[in-house]
Order: C-alpha cells, then sequence, then structure tokens
C-alpha cells in the first residue's frame, strides 16, 4: 500500500471511533434511564449508513464535471459500482489499475465515516422521546436523500479539479474565489444542524427535560470521556484529505488551538452569564471550535484560528439557549452547536482565509461564495429532512407513547438499563 492509502485508512479508523465517542457524549446528558437508547441511536446510524454508504451513497457522492451539464454536479449515479464490486475485483486481482481501485476503495471508507457520524448526530435532538426503528428508517432517508447528495456538492473531485456545484461554485459563478469548506462545515455541521432543527420541531418537547433545571446530564464523566474521544477523532476527520506535510501539520495545529480557545470561550461566558464554568460548558465550547475549524482547518493561520475559537465559543454559549427562547427542544443542542458553529466556522473564512478573505486579502467574492452554501445545505437539508420526518410521524409514529418517555426508554425499547444496582 502506498503510504497516502495507509494514511487515509487510519484517519478513517479515528473517524469512525467519533461516533462511539458521540455515543458516550451524548448518553451521558440524558437521563439515566434513557441512555442505552440514546447511544443506540449513534450505532444504529453505524450499522445502517455504512451498508447504504457502500451499497450506493459512495456513488451517489461521485460527481463529474460539465460547464454546460447542471446534473452531473448535483447527483451522481447510484448503480455506477453498486456495492463497489468492480472496484474489489480489479484491486483483488492485482496489475494494472489495482492501485486506482485500492484508492477507491479507501476513499469509500473513509467517506463511509463522514456519512455515519453525521447522521449520528442529529440523533441528538430527539434524545428522550423518539422510537428507535422509526430513527432508523430517518436515518437511511436522510442518508440517501440529503447526505449523499450534498457529500457529492462539496467533496467530489477528479484529476481536473473539484467536480460538485459547492466545490466548483467560484467557476461557475464567475468568482475570484473557490469555497473553502476542506472537511465538512456544510456537508456534515450545518447539513446535520439544519436536519436536527426540522426533527426537533416534528417529534415536539419532551413530556419531562426541557426546562434548563430539568435539563441535567446523569454521568458527567462520560461526557468528558465522549469529548475527548470526539477530539482525538477530529485529527483523522481534518487531516484525512491532507497528503502534503506542511498543510497537513497547520491543520493538526488549528484542530487543537481552534477547540482549546473555544473552551476558553464558553466558559467566560458561562462564568458571566450563569455565574459559574461547567465542565459540560468546557466539553460543549471545545466540541464548538472543532465543529468551527472543520471547513476552516488548511486555510487559516493558528492566531486567526485562535480567534475563530473563542468566536465560535463564545456565541455558541450563548445560542444553546435559544431553544427555551423559541420554543424547539433540540434536547443536546445540535443546533446550538454544530449548525451554529458551522456557520462561524464557514463564513469566517469569508473574512480571515489566508490570502483570499477579505481582511486578509481583500476580497469580497470570498464572502459570497462562502455564504452561498452555507444557506443553500441548510435550506435543502431542513425541508427534506422536515418532509422526512413528517411522514415517518403520521404514518407509523416516531415518538414514544408518554407513558413510555415518563418510565425511560431503556426498559421500553431494549428491554434493560444502563445501570445494574444489584
Amino acid at each position: 500500500m502506498t503510504p497516502d492509502i495507509i494514511w487515509l485508512l487510519i484517519c478513517a479508523a479515528l473517524v469512525l471511533f467519533m461516533t462511539p465517542g458521540l455515543a458516550f457524549f451524548y448518553g451521558g446528558l440524558v437521563k439515566a434511564k434513557s441512555v442505552v437508547s440514546m447511544m443506540m441511536l449513534s450505532f444504529g446510524a453505524i450499522g445502517l449508513v455504512a451498508v447504504l454508504w457502500v451499497l450506493y451513497g459512495a456513488n451517489v457522492a461521485t460527481l463529474t464535471g460539465g460547464s454546460e451539464d447542471w446534473l452531473p454536479r448535483v447527483i451522481g449515479n447510484p448503480f455506477s459500482d453498486f456495492g463497489q464490486s468492480d472496484a474489489a475485483a480489479v484491486a483483488f486481482a492485482g496489475g494494472e489499475g489495482a492501485v486506482d481501485a485500492a484508492n477507491v476503495l479507501t476513499a469509500t471508507a473513509f467517506g463511509a465515516t463522514f456519512a455515519i457520524i453525521t447522521t449520528a448526530l442529529i440523533s441528538g435532538a430527539i434524545a428522550d422521546r423518539a422510537r428507535f426503528f422509526p430513527w432508523l428508517l430517518f436515518a437511511g432517508l436522510f442518508s440517501t436523500f440529503v447526505y449523499f447528495p450534498v457529500a457529492g456538492w462539496v467533496f467530489s473531485f477528479d484529476d481536473e479539479g473539484m467536480t460538485g456545484w459547492i466545490g466548483n461554485l467560484g467557476e461557475l459563478i464567475g468568482s475570484s474565489a473557490s469555497v473553502i469548506d476542506f472537511a465538512g462545515g456544510t456537508a456534515v455541521h450545518i447539513n446535520a444542524g439544519a436536519a436536527a432543527l426540522a426533527l426537533a420541531i416534528v417529534l415536539g418537547r419532551r413530556s419531562e427535560g426541557f426546562t434548563k433545571e430539568e435539563a441535567v446530564p446523569h454521568n458527567v464523566p462520560l461526557v468528558l470521556i465522549g469529548a475527548s474521544i470526539l477530539w482525538f477523532g477530529w485529527f483523522g476527520f481534518n487531516t484525512g484529505a491532507a497528503t502534503d506535510i506542511g498543510p497537513g501539520s497547520l491543520i493538526f495545529l488549528n484542530t487543537i488551538v481552534c477547540p482549546a480557545a473555544a473552551i476558553i470561550g464558553f466558559i467566560v461566558v458561562e462564568h458571566f452569564k450563569d455565574g459559574k464554568a461547567t465542565a459540560v460548558g468546557a466539553a460543549s465550547g471545545a466540541v464548538a471550535g472543532l465543529v468551527a475549524i472543520t471547513p476552516a482547518c488548511v486555510a487559516l493561520t493558528p492566531m486567526w484560528a485562535l480567534v475563530l475559537g473563542l468566536l465560535a465559543g463564545a456565541v455558541c454559549a450563548f445560542a444553546i439557549d435559544l431553544k427555551y427562547k423559541f420554543g424547539y427542544d433540540d434536547s443536546l443542542d445540535v443546533v446550538g452547536l454544530h449548525l451554529v458553529a458551522g456557520v462561524i466556522g464557514t463564513m469566517f473564512l469569508g473574512f480571515f482565509a489566508i490570502d483570499t478573505g477579505l481582511f486578509t486579502g481583500g476580497n469580497f467574492d470570498q464572502v459570497i461564495v462562502q455564504a452561498i452554501p452555507v444557506v443553500a445545505v441548510a435550506v435543502y437539508s431542513f425541508t427534506v429532512s422536515f418532509v422526512i420526518a413528517k411522514v415517518i410521524d403520521v404514518t407509523i409514529g416516531f415518538r414514544v407513547k408518554e407513558d413510555e418517555e415518563v418510565a425511560g426508554l431503556d426498559s421500553a425499547l431494549h428491554g434493560g438499563s444502563a445501570y445494574a444496582f444489584d
């Protein structure tokens, strides 16, 4: 195997590990009587989304260019190599084309981990009240009709460059700037955050636990363990596509400094707003910084990454309370962290990207091309996710019965509990 393939496989393993980390993070935030149910939403996403990605998702996200033909920039062919059978056969046979086939299989493995974590992130908005199998149905439909095509819009490329309409937006509109989204501020975080908002609206508020006083994490150490695993895996998330030493080192450093600064930004605001800095606040700040640096990791100097972290942490410390003002029950703050920090990180590049931002290169076009995909992905994801969730809710039902919700989802849905004290 080539060094590039080895590195990408290592990064794929790191990103896959992020979803169990997310399960710990989310699991610690909910009540003890629903922690198994919460973690099962993440593990269910691993099982289903990985299968769908290998069968046809990677093909949907593989787009072709063509300046006069928009359709290939919007959706690929799901049956172009169903189940990656052709690539596997060529790689197994060896000889001519084996390296290219191995590259395809490696990219498919890496892409699967992104599809999994994006879908799993959404589950935080429906904690304590969603049925398991309707969630799996939503996860499959969201992946198919939202994540797979959006991933192609942002990440798809060939030997001549980016092929998706977002990745190639600058050229398509005659701009002097190109969209910068290195690791998925739009495709992952804005996408998941907008879908989470749609689900929170469709499912409505929890019967208990919506107020600040009721929303008490049952296991703070579990939250911190989950956040630590997420941060560890994020190095693979951000550096996976970096094959050169220079950009890779910059990405790695920015993935340290931005979330570190975001912890400070979050807990300082938390201290002045609520009277104390909390461990959950520190973990949430780290996540906000990791989200914000995702699109920007290769295109900011460490100083600007630090500023981005402070900004994202501080803003998200306020944003997580918006649900109480507007009445949507985003249980575990997917909107307040991932949507908000994803928008901040993506738009920050318009002003401070190395050599091309408005204040670092005098280029207002960078602001424009960053804003268009932010709006497009948010609107598309919210709209399609809302329709999918609503159809599921009115047909088979998405939400558990009220007595099951009060008793706890672990026993009602999964026949057990997280903790045995006998």
